[in-house]
């Protein structure tokens, strides 16, 4: 399998939930509001025999006119419209914000118009009532009875019988994690339950997990697994580490 990581930036967020740029270079995070914690925003794309995957889907942001995560797909010669799956962890807006885009009309479009979606029905369903400013309903219910979407039932089951699914209820009540294995390699995507490095290392219960204890005791048993199993572990919010295996 092919891994290419999808950098949509660094930014700082604090409990406004606004995502502000950082420049790593010349911006201090003392300077920021108190509290506030330093991010990369980072899906991924995994080119398999079967599939072109992407996990989870940024920001939304759009430059030039055009959707960021389509440029950073293009500038890695992927044509948006040969995404196939689109993975999705869970629907807080870093990480389904490029979901879909708005047309000149008002109209909001998939971004991927070939690709199939996956996501929990019950996190759709939270998201839509529990609305801003963590979820963006306008931009997610274009989800809703579309043909392109598969919604999941079940807290834990196969797609397409190689991508592994289980929902958690760490960081959210509704949040999945997914292992995509092929060849003998395994590949850990965990998302806001596994988001840096240094959270797999060290014991960290955070105060903006749905259950903080337990996505602690979550990393800690991926973390080993992964070092029994050899899984390569992608990381979305490492500013410096997008994917890592446990050789320690």
């Amino acid at each position: 399998m092919k891994i290419i990581p999808l950098s949509e930036g660094v930014f700082t967020i604090d409990k406004t939930k606004l995502f502000i740029p950082f420049d790593v270079s010349k911006d201090e995070l003392q300077e920021r509001a108190r509290g506030s914690l330093l991010v990369e925003v980072q899906p991924f794309v995994l080119i398999t025999k079967k599939d072109i995957l992407l996990l989870d889907t940024g920001l939304g942001f759009m430059k030039q006119n055009e959707m960021q995560l389509h440029q950073n797909l293009s500038a890695n010669n992927i044509n948006a419209d040969d995404v196939t799956k689109v993975l999705l962890s869970h629907l807080h807006k870093d990480h389904a914000g490029g979901i879909s885009y708005k047309d000149k009309l008002g109209h909001y479009h998939l971004s991927f118009k070939n690709a199939k979606y996956f996501a929990q029905q019950k996190e759709f369903d939270a998201a839509m009532n529990a609305g801003f400013p963590s979820y963006m309903t306008e931009e997610l219910s274009i989800l809703e009875n579309n043909t392109q979407v598969v919604f999941l039932n079940e807290d834990e089951g196969l797609i397409d019988k190689y991508i592994h699914y289980k929902v958690t209820g760490a960081h959210s009540p509704h949040h999945q994690v997914f292992w995509i294995e092929e060849d003998n390699e395994k590949i850990f995507f965990g998302a806001d339950d596994a988001p840096q490095i240094q959270q797999m290392k060290h014991r960290f219960v955070a105060k903006y997990d749905f259950d903080g204890r337990k996505a602690m005791e979550l990393r800690r048993q991926w973390w080993q697994q992964g070092k029994e199993e050899n899984w390569t572990f992608l990381f979305y919010h490492d500013v410096k580490t997008p994917m890592a295996k446990n050789n320690s």
